[in-house]
């Protein structure tokens, strides 16, 4: 494999317009929609050709939010930006910004959807 494992990614809601706008107000941009007759999908900004994958959230009847085994990250200057606007935007922080040695600082917090998310920055 010439490329990074992950291309695409899924968040899986319940309530689209309540997670959209968390999401919007942590990191500070715009979703779009993805016309999709079956489902409702808003994605993240996205760069065709750039590193990093792009992602979506998800509403699909049968499919629940939270509880689930996968743990996504995402990038940020500096990670205690965004963990400081998770609580005011209804979410909850699970673990404050922490080193991981070389490899930059995490935070872990969650959606108002109760999916579990990574952030990570190398400040």
């Amino acid at each position: 494999m010439n490329s990074n494992p992950v291309i695409w990614f899924e968040i899986y809601v319940q309530d689209m317009d309540r997670a959209k706008a968390f999401y919007e107000s942590v990191f500070q941009r715009k979703l779009e929609s993805l016309n999709n007759p079956d489902l409702e999908m808003w994605s993240f900004p996205m760069q065709m050709g750039s590193e990093g994958a792009a992602g979506a959230l998800v509403k699909m009847p049968g499919v629940s939010s939270g509880g689930n085994s996968t743990l996504i990250y995402f990038s940020c200057d500096d990670c205690a930006v965004e963990e400081s606007r998770v609580k005011e935007f209804g979410g909850r922080i699970q673990k404050t910004k922490m080193s991981i040695g070389e490899y930059g600082f995490i935070s872990l917090v969650a959606d108002t959807e109760g999916n579990l998310f990574g952030l990570h920055s190398m400040q």
